[in-house]
């Protein structure tokens, strides 16, 4: 058992983030300025980052991710904890990281998003299914058909994914968002009233 004046495991894995970019970095061969034209993140927060005078954060490591070709655990490392784990690994799409959280054949998929800031360009899109959505954190702008609304974390929304849909960061910080996708339109039944015993 951890105690409560130990740092924990992310934390520790954090703190390694630096010396890992650098050897990542050398071992390809790349300079920073290489780094900086991929990534399009300026050569001093990288030497920042690598040096751990900046703390690593989604938003910076995303494309750094992307620009290597390397899944974002290897980045910041697996979090350890001496006990078996499944450790999803995100599937990164147009700067989006998708971790799946359904591993069995079910008519209701449930993925957890993370989106990072400069990701807040809407381009909607349709496709067959009905999609609940719950913000964990930042704020999210969500385009449906011809209306906009922004969620705050603790809000959620549910809609027909066949309406031309777009929802992103709003703001300057990243999102992370839990869904949950019907693929033939199921939809979420929800339970309003009280719990009876």
């Amino acid at each position: 058992m951890r105690r409560m004046d130990e740092p924990s495991p992310i934390v520790i894995t954090l703190a390694q983030v630096g010396l890992r970019l650098r050897r990542i970095r050398t071992q390809r061969g790349l300079t920073l300025s290489a780094l900086a034209e991929a990534t399009g993140i300026s050569i001093s927060t990288l030497s920042r980052l690598e040096s751990d005078r900046r703390r690593a954060s989604l938003e910076v490591l995303l494309p750094i991710a992307q620009a290597y070709g390397l899944p974002l655990d290897e980045l910041v490392g697996p979090v350890g904890s001496g006990k078996s784990r499944i450790h999803t690994r995100p599937r990164v799409h147009h700067g989006r990281a998708h971790f799946s959280l359904t591993d069995r054949p079910s008519p209701l998929k449930a993925w957890k998003l993370v989106i990072p800031a400069s990701q807040n360009r809407p381009e909607p899109c349709t496709h067959e299914g009905h999609v609940w959505l719950y913000v964990l954190s930042g704020r999210v702008r969500l385009v449906l058909g011809g209306r906009e609304l922004v969620l705050e974390p603790g809000e959620a929304v549910e809609f027909d994914t066949g309406l031309p849909h777009w929802f992103g960061p709003f703001g300057g910080s990243a999102v992370e968002v839990l869904g949950l996708l019907g693929g033939q339109g199921e939809r979420i039944h929800v339970r309003t009233g009280p719990l009876s015993r």
